[in-house]
């Protein structure tokens, strides 16, 4: 089994601690760093280049949403799962390609299930030479396409709005490079 690599982000010394403790307890995972300071964060994501981020919403100077989207910048896509003791940050967090989301205090089982479900996602796509991952929730989006689901149907079943599920179709096939639906199955 490939070890994983993470770096946790959190201005919470002990809520850092804890999940370090947590994460501690998982064989094929890897902490490279710690880092109260989300700037810090940043530099330390560019130089150790991590599978998993685990980085808090609220954060002084910088949220982490502000991190996602400098790291994105970079050209950089280590998978973020966002850690906030509030849950009206989810829907945001999906928006800007959270892979997941978990509430303080973190629960073990949560977590395990949430690098559970990152072991499972390495969906990847060859687009003009170029290897784009693809998240979570467009792989499970992908699989309902692939099934010939209406955008209606899958967000009955992930229980999220059909304007978040056709959302995630766009960026599918922008990040595949497909120019529709019927040309992205025939990709696959």
């Amino acid at each position: 089994m490939k070890q994983k690599t993470c770096i946790v982000i959190d201005d919470e010394i002990n809520v850092r601690k804890r999940l370090e403790d947590l994460l501690g307890k998982f064989k094929d995972i890897q902490i490279l760093a710690s880092e109260g300071n989300p700037e810090k964060g940043i530099e330390l994501i560019e130089a150790l280049k991590p599978d998993i981020v685990f980085i808090d919403v609220e954060m002084p100077r910088m949220s982490g949403f502000d991190v996602v989207k400098t790291i994105r910048k970079k050209k950089l896509n280590p998978c973020f799962i966002f850690v906030t003791a509030y849950n009206q940050y989810a829907i945001k967090a999906i928006k800007n390609e959270a892979f997941d989301y978990l509430l303080k205090p973190v629960d073990i089982d949560e977590l395990a299930e949430s690098i559970k479900r990152y072991s499972l996602k390495e969906t990847n796509f060859i687009n003009d030479q170029e290897i784009v991952p693809l998240s979570l929730r467009e792989t499970e989006i992908l699989e309902m396409l692939k099934n010939e689901m209406t955008s209606k149907e899958i967000a009955e079943k992930l229980h999220i709005s059909k304007t978040t599920v056709d959302t995630h179709r766009r960026n599918i096939l922008e990040k595949t490079g497909a120019k529709s639906t019927k040309d992205l199955i025939k990709k696959i």
